[in-house]
């Protein structure tokens, strides 16, 4: 009948009832948020790289992906959408031209983000978010082959010799 949390006394507090979200509210009113992740997408696209608290690089990483769809797109309608969003002309005009360029046969996945520990003075687990494929990306640590502990000696002896592929 009515929603759970509704109290007979009070009927106007039904609305006051907990309702998931499908994105992070980052503790913040929804016009704060927006022109904090605003303002990130601006910075993102300028550096190409930031450093960040965890929850805002996985809020931010929903953005910036939107934003090279919609550069990919390139009609006036997507222009006009990203001229919303980003906060300067320079980095309008590389989202449009370089961006676009850069990600033109990806499908999706266009940022990356990189734990990296937390923060000294309040512990806040921090991360890199970053553009794939950019100059000065992180790259994984390459990997040597793994040796499975059932073979014999020889063959144990020879896949270590082996270069890291």
């Amino acid at each position: 009948m009515f929603s759970p949390g509704y109290r007979s006394d009070d009927r106007n507090t039904w609305w006051r009832v907990y309702k998931p979200r499908n994105w992070a509210r980052l503790a913040k009113p929804t016009d704060l948020r927006m022109s904090m992740l605003k303002t990130m997408v601006t910075q993102l696209l300028e550096h190409e790289r930031i450093c960040t608290t965890l929850q805002k690089a996985q809020a931010l990483q929903r953005y910036a992906d939107r934003l090279i769809t919609l550069a990919k797109r390139g009609t006036p309608t997507a222009y006009d959408k990203a001229k919303g969003i980003v906060r300067s002309d320079k980095e309008l005009h590389k989202l449009f031209t370089t961006m676009a360029l850069r990600y033109h046969g990806r499908s999706g996945g266009y940022t990356r983000v990189l734990p990296m520990g937390s923060r000294d003075y309040d512990a806040a687990p921090m991360a890199f978010i970053e553009f794939v494929g950019h100059a000065r990306e992180f790259h994984p640590a390459p990997r040597g082959p793994t040796v499975n502990p059932l073979l014999p000696q020889a063959a144990q002896v020879y896949l270590k010799q082996l270069p890291p592929s």
